[in-house]
């Protein structure tokens, strides 16, 4: 008998009819004689739907408050599936985060899982149940519902899958796997049979939005074998685990983007120690995310300080900067969140020259100017104008040798 994790989306479970469907997967586990625990997504637009009404009180809702109004979401989820499951003679519980319990930080809104109590969830198992748990969420300390950011329920999948030393994790998604670069860009994009945990947390950081990057994380750490599956087809999707045969690896494994980046510069800053600091400070300090650093060489004791943020969080971090010039005398604050990330990843990078190379003549044959590069032993990422993406990712992939047969 396996323990083994499973988490369903929202597209998994939009409709009761998908729930029907999800019940009969997890029935079909349970019956080969596994114990099962499933995690699930809000029903698909729930989210977004919840958000509208939180605008439509407030511009600017109160955290707390709409992490307790996100988090019911879920709850129905987790409700209607255990009906489904019960409906088909098959004892099921329902458990939500703050139930399990899932502790984590207050850091509302985009919280992080410090400790899961499995007791519940392993004596509602040893009893025969199949058990249900409510994704995206948790309790902080102070009893307040917490929730963990988009994707989350991977997270928890994942943590749980973690707390609870299960077999295997199964992601179940609107897709059969991770693909060499987003198929609906690149129509030749390859399904990989296997791909490291190094190699998807670099993918999911670079904008692959199959995983959340802190599931791969928690995975990772505590070397959780994860499987990435189609809820809608039978296959053997991707299953994502440790580095084998690292050398033989293929020199990159994927194409991965983002659309979601903005860049802002700082000219003329005063170059002296400690002014990155002074100026990535209270950044930091707004909880918002940089991304690519590039500071230029010195003149008459000046430079420009440029980095990227998330493109949701722009306008903020321009405020944030716009006030930090001001103190520290700068001659001008300037934004663009008209740009894109690409990067190449793969573990065989690590043992074979010329990589950089080759994505820099692609780029420049395609006439792409680069605005900021990013290294990092497995991966190399590039800054450059949106109008250019497609482009890039099709040049890139073609470059390494990723194509396959185009999908019928």
């Amino acid at each position: 008998m396996a323990l083994i994790v499973q988490k369903f989306g929202g597209t998994s479970v939009g409709n009761p009819e998908r729930i029907r469907a999800v019940a009969e997967k997890v029935m079909a586990t349970h019956l080969a004689g596994h114990q099962v625990v499933v995690v699930v997504s809000a029903m698909s637009g729930e989210t977004d739907r919840l958000l509208q009404l939180a605008r439509a009180m407030a511009a600017h809702p109160a955290e707390r408050e709409l992490d307790t109004l996100l988090s019911t979401g879920e709850q129905v989820t987790i409700a209607l599936l255990c009906m489904a499951l019960e409906e088909m003679g098959q004892a099921a519980q329902s458990f939500t985060g703050t139930q399990v319990a899932i502790t984590t930080d207050s850091a509302h809104t985009k919280a992080r899982i410090e400790h899961i109590d499995d007791h519940k969830i392993r004596s509602a198992l040893e009893s025969g149940k199949i058990v249900v748990v409510a994704g995206f969420q948790g309790v902080d300390l102070h009893g307040n519902i917490t929730t963990l950011g988009r994707g989350g329920s991977d997270t928890t999948a994942v943590a749980l899958a973690a707390a609870l030393r299960a077999d295997e994790c199964d992601i179940f998604t609107d897709v059969d796997g991770i693909y060499t670069t987003d198929p609906r860009v690149e129509s030749r994009a390859r399904r990989l049979d296997r791909i490291t945990f190094e190699e998807m947390l670099e993918m999911a950081s670079l904008g692959a939005k199959v995983l959340q990057t802190r599931s791969v994380e928690f995975a990772m750490k505590y070397n959780v074998p994860v499987r990435v599956l189609s809820s809608f087809q039978d296959g053997p999707g991707t299953l994502v685990t440790n580095e084998e045969n690292s050398v033989e690896a293929p020199r990159v494994s994927g194409i991965a983007f983002s659309r979601n980046e903005a860049k802002l510069t700082m000219i003329g800053v005063p170059d002296h120690p400690g002014i990155a600091h002074s100026i990535l400070g209270p950044v930091s300090e707004a909880n918002i995310n940089v991304d690519v650093i590039l500071q230029n060489i010195s003149e008459a004791g000046k430079t420009d300080f440029t980095f990227t943020v998330d493109r949701n969080e722009y306008a903020q971090a321009k405020d944030i900067l716009g006030a930090v010039a001001q103190k520290l005398e700068a001659e001008d604050v300037r934004g663009d969140d008209h740009i894109v990330k690409v990067s190449v990843v793969g573990v065989g990078m690590r043992s074979h020259a010329g990589i950089a190379a080759t994505m820099f003549a692609t780029l420049g044959k395609e006439n792409i100017n680069i605005q900021m590069i990013s290294t990092s032993e497995i991966k190399i990422s590039v800054v450059i104008e949106e109008k250019y993406l497609e482009l890039a990712v099709r040049a890139l992939h073609a470059a390494f040798n990723l194509d396959g047969e185009a999908p019928i």
